[in-house]
Parts: structure tokens; sequence; C-alpha cells
């Protein structure tokens, strides 16, 4: 079992920058890969990010390629999420989650998730 708590969700104005971090519990985190998640209002919970058990591959959603950036630390069993230069479209609630098999952009492949955290940016 890993249980994820996430942190570091607000509200910041467009082109500004955020950190969310998703801290975990468990002893099988280190193996886990991990991947971050957004859902806005209406819509369908999409891919983020993903970052492979030892850190080394890291795979994004086009849109966010060049401003977000993911990176663990197994040694503090955390997970991060550097937002920069946001724009309100990323406004959504964001989740991290783990799976025990590859880095991956699909939902469905992850077994365990967190509640998520408010990020909201406004124009």
């Amino acid at each position: 079992q890993v249980q994820l708590v996430e942190s570091g969700g607000g509200l910041v104005q467009a082109g500004g920058s955020l950190r969310l971090s998703c801290a975990a519990s468990g002893r099988t985190f280190s193996t886990n890969a991990m991947g971050w998640f957004r859902q806005a209002p209406g819509k369908e919970r999409e891919f983020v990010a993903a970052i492979t058990w030892s850190g080394s591959s890291t795979i994004y959603t086009d849109s966010v390629k060049g401003r977000f950036t993911i990176s663990r630390d197994n040694a503090k069993k955390t997970v991060y999420l550097q937002m920069n230069s946001l724009k309100p479209e990323n406004t959504a609630v964001y989740y991290c989650a783990a799976t025990s098999g590859i880095a991956t952009p699909r939902v469905n492949r992850y077994d365990f998730w967190g509640q998520g955290t408010q990020v909201t940016v406004s124009s």
C-alpha cells in the first residue's frame, strides 16, 4: 500500500510558478513509478507528467513541456511538480499517483491516488 498526500497548490497569476509536492508513505515508494494528473471542472482527468522509480526518465504531456518539471527524492519519499509560466488553462485539481508498473500516461494503470490539490491561475 502507498498513501499519497499532495500539497503546494494555490492561487497564482498567469506567468507565475508553483511547486507541488506529493508525500508518500509505504514501503514500496522507491520502486513505484509516479505520475501527476489534473482534472478541471467538467473534464476528464488527464495526464500531466510521470517519472520512473529511479528518476532517470520522465514523460510529459505536450502542453506542459518546457514549463513543468517532475522530479523525485526517494530518500524523502516525495515527488515534485515544478510548474512555471502558468496559464489560466492550467487551472485544475492536481493529483499524484503511484503505479507498480512502468511510468505511463494511462490513468487506469495507476494503483494509488492522492486527494488532490487545487491550482488556480488567474488571468
